[in-house]
């Protein structure tokens, strides 16, 4: 982070990504060189969230005021809602609590989702959200599954078959599934092995009624085996295609932007 010229910080957009296995910074700089610095940060695993997140706050990137500040908390904690439920804030805990085990210290919050016509419900430690919210006012909390949604509500509506997005971390898939801008399906599943991920995206795909030979299936993210996944679904599923982070957004960076997790980046491209 040495190349960074925090004297212009009030053109940098900061992005921290939070999640249970490790936290990340971004800083971007939309405006002179479209520069991106990335750094991710090692956690204790066996401290609980907010414990982390204060220490992360002691860091000097606090120090300074940005343009705008992203919240980005990767959990499998999330909901959805049609898009004219999203200004009734009353509606948020129960429809989380009806889907999850309801948490105390917990504030519920919602991404409304223009492209996707939802609203994601998710939660988040109050204590971490307060300590946030008090450095920086303006701060926008986002759930990861929102940006990935308006990204690829984006690229659904191009051509006529339907689409199905799997974004691959440690331990889940991510799956989106549309029908030319239409939003079919979006879930997180528990899934730390290849064959893990091959069933839950042939049995969505059997239950949608998904084409086989016309319809699509798009690879987003990294994994471990990934291309045995990859020779085993071109068995079963003709359209297989992986998402390369370069054709999609490839800014000065200062790291390699596949390093850089894709749930990040496609917060980058849609500007939420």
């Amino acid at each position: 982070m040495e190349q960074i010229d925090f004297s212009k910080s009030a053109q940098y957009t900061l992005s921290i990504r939070l999640s249970a296995d490790g936290f990340s910074f971004s800083i971007y700089n939309p405006i002179s060189d479209h520069s991106l610095n990335y750094l991710p940060l090692e956690v204790d695993t066996h401290l609980p969230l907010t414990v982390n997140l204060r220490e992360l706050m002691k860091s000097d990137f606090f120090r300074y005021d940005y343009k705008r500040v992203n919240v980005l908390l990767v959990s499998h904690r999330f909901t959805l809602c049609p898009g004219e439920f999203v200004q009734d804030e009353h509606l948020f805990d129960r429809l989380l609590n009806a889907n999850h085990p309801r948490r105390e210290n917990e504030v519920v919050l919602c991404n409304e989702l223009g492209k996707a016509d939802v609203g994601v419900v998710f939660g988040m430690d109050r204590s971490g959200w307060m300590s946030i919210s008090e450095r920086y006012p303006e701060v926008r909390f986002y759930a990861h599954v929102s940006p990935l949604l308006e990204f690829f509500a984006g690229k659904s509506r191009m051509g006529n078959s339907r689409k199905m997005y799997a974004y691959l971390r440690p331990g889940y898939v991510d799956v989106c599934c549309f029908e030319r801008g239409r939003l079919l399906l979006a879930n997180s599943y528990v899934a730390s092995r290849t064959g893990d991920v091959l069933y839950y995206l042939l049995y969505i795909g059997r239950q949608l009624g998904y084409d086989a030979e016309r319809d699509e299936l798009h690879l987003a993210g990294n994994m471990v085996g990934r291309d045995e996944l990859l020779a085993e679904l071109r068995s079963y599923v003709r359209q297989v295609f992986v998402v390369n982070p370069r054709s999609e957004y490839n800014p000065s960076a200062s790291v390699p932007i596949e390093e850089v997790p894709f749930d990040l980046q496609s917060l980058f491209l849609c500007e939420i």
